[in-house]
C-alpha cells in the first residue's frame, strides 16, 4: 500500500510518501520526505502567525506535493481531461483556498494520477487555519484521486515515528518559504521494531513540543492515557520566550542550545551565575509548569546592568541554566513515572527531543536507575515535524468519511 501523507499543523508544509506492507510486521519504504519550513518567514516576528502561515501553506503545498511525487517517481506528465463538474466541486472544497485551487486545477490538467492508496492528513492538534489548509487539500486531493483519507493525531504520530528502526537514515529535505531547491530523494527502507514488540508495552511516553508538553501511558498502539502535562507553558514555549529575552532569534530551542554548548565547562566548584527554580520537580504528580521558570530569568535579566545583559559570558552561562531546568524537571517526572507505572519502555517525542543533552541525559539517567527498561528515540531528522510520521501512523487507523474530517486544534489522545 502506497500513503501520501500532508502534515501542516504549524509552520511546515511537508508531504512525504511512503510503501508499506506486511500489517503483522510492518515494513515500510520512504520513496520521498519533502518539508518546506517558514522559520525565516517568521523569524522576525519571534513566532509563529497563524494566519501568516496559513498564506504560506497555500502557496507552498502544490510545489511540496510536485517534488515530493516526483522524488517517489510518481510525477508523469498527462493532459488529462478533467471533467469541468469535478472542477467545479474541488472549487467548493477549497471555497477559501482560491489560489491553492487554481494551482491545484493546473496540477491536475498537466499531471496523471499517481498510484496511491491513501491519503493521510493531520487533523490536529495544532493552529486551527493551518490544519484547514492542509485538510481541505487532502479532501480536493481524495476527490480528485477517488481516494479513501486517514486523519492522524499529530502527538500520536511523533510517538509511532519512534518504531522505525533505528538503521533509517532517510535524508529529512528542509527548506525556507523562498521556493526550495528539491533535490531527487533516495529511496530509503525502515522497519517497525518487531522483535518483542510485546515487550515494549506498557510505556511511557513524553511528548515535548512547543505547544505540548506531556507524559502518555501507552498500553498498545491506539491505547492511550495522558497521565500528565502542562498546566501553563509547554517546555518549547518556555524555551521560545526565554530566547526572546536574552535577544536570541527564534526558534528559542536550538538558539538556547547551541548557546549552552558554547558555554565554558564548570569546574566542580563553581556554581552558575543564577540558580534558576525547577518547577513541580519535586510534587508527587506527573504535570508540569514553565511559565514560571520564564519569569525567572526574565527578573534576572531586568536586574544585570546593560553591559551584563550583552555580554556573550553571561547569556551562554543562563542559556545552560534554562535548558537544565527544563531537562532537570522533564526527567525527573518522567523517571517517577516509569517507576511508578512498571513499565517496560520509555519513549520520546516532538520537536523538543532534537535537544541532545536531553537525550544524552534522559539515556543515562535510565541506565543508573532503571536499565532494564527499553529507551526509544526519533531520528533527530524525523524530531521535528514531518509527514513521514503521519504515513506511518496512517497505516494503523482506518479511513473516514470526507465529511466527517474536520480541524481540531485541540485534540488530545484517547
Amino acid at each position: 500500500m502506497i500513503i501520501l501523507a500532508i502534515e501542516t499543523s504549524c509552520d511546515d508544509t511537508a508531504i512525504a510518501v511512503i510503501r508499506s506492507s506486511d500489517k503483522k510486521n510492518p515494513r515500510f519504504e520512504i520513496l520521498s520526505n519533502i518539508v518546506s519550513s517558514q522559520v525565516k518567514l517568521h523569524k522576525k516576528y519571534g513566532g509563529v502567525y497563524p494566519t501568516l502561515a496559513k498564506r504560506e501553506h497555500q502557496r507552498n503545498l502544490v510545489p511540496v506535493l510536485e517534488k515530493a511525487l516526483k522524488g517517489a517517481e510518481m510525477l508523469k506528465i498527462f493532459n488529462s481531461q478533467f471533467p469541468i463538474s469535478n472542477f467545479q466541486t474541488l472549487e467548493k472544497i477549497l471555497i477559501r483556498e482560491k489560489d491553492l485551487f487554481k494551482q491545484l486545477k493546473d496540477f491536475l490538467k498537466k499531471y496523471q494520477k499517481p498510484k496511491v492508496d491513501l491519503i493521510a492528513v493531520t487533523n490536529g492538534p495544532g493552529l486551527e487555519p493551518c490544519l484547514w489548509i492542509g485538510i481541505n487539500f487532502a479532501k480536493a486531493l481524495a476527490f480528485a484521486w477517488n481516494l479513501p483519507i486517514v486523519p492522524v493525531n499529530h502527538i500520536e504520530a511523533h510517538i509511532l515515528v519512534n518504531f522505525v528502526n533505528k538503521n533509517l537514515k532517510s535524508k529529512c529535505q528542509i527548506s525556507n518559504f523562498t521556493r526550495p531547491n528539491f533535490a531527487k530523494q533516495k529511496l530509503r527502507r525502515a522497519r517497525i521494531q518487531s522483535s518483542n514488540i510485546k515487550n515494549l508495552f506498557p510505556a511511557i511516553c513524553l511528548i515535548v513540543s512547543g505547544g505540548h508538553t506531556q507524559l502518555i501511558i501507552m498500553r498498545n498502539f491506539g491505547k492511550y492515557k495522558i497521565i500528565g502535562e502542562t498546566r501553563d507553558d509547554a517546555a518549547g514555549e518556555c524555551f521560545d520566550k526565554a530566547a526572546r529575552i536574552l535577544g536570541l532569534e527564534y526558534p528559542g530551542g536550538p538558539a538556547i542550545a547551541a548557546a549552552a554548548s558554547a558555554a565554558k565547562p564548570q569546574t566542580t566548584n563553581h556554581k552558575p551565575q543564577t540558580k534558576l527554580p525547577r518547577p513541580m520537580i519535586h510534587q508527587k504528580n506527573y504535570d508540569f509548569s514553565f511559565s514560571g521558570l520564564k519569569t525567572a530569568v526574565l527578573y534576572d535579566y531586568k536586574k544585570q546592568d546593560k553591559k551584563t545583559q550583552k555580554s556573550q559570558k553571561y547569556v551562554q552561562e543562563m542559556c545552560k541554566e534554562i535548558q537544565q531546568a527544563i531537562i532537570d524537571v522533564l526527567i525527573k517526572k518522567t523517571i517517577k513515572a516509569a517507576k511508578d507505572f512498571k513499565v517496560k519502555s520509555i519513549i520520546l517525542g516532538g520537536g523538543v527531543t532534537a535537544n541532545k543533552e536531553l537525550r544524552k541525559q534522559l539515556e543515562e539517567k535510565i541506565k543508573k536507575e532503571i536499565s532494564d527498561i527499553q529507551y526509544l528515540i526519533p531520528d533527530i531528522k524525523l524530531a521535528t515535524d514531518n509527514a513521514v510520521m503521519v504515513a506511518i501512523t496512517g497505516c494503523f487507523h482506518k479511513p473516514e468519511k470526507i465529511e466527517k474530517i474536520k480541524a481540531k486544534a485541540n485534540l488530545r489522545l484517547k
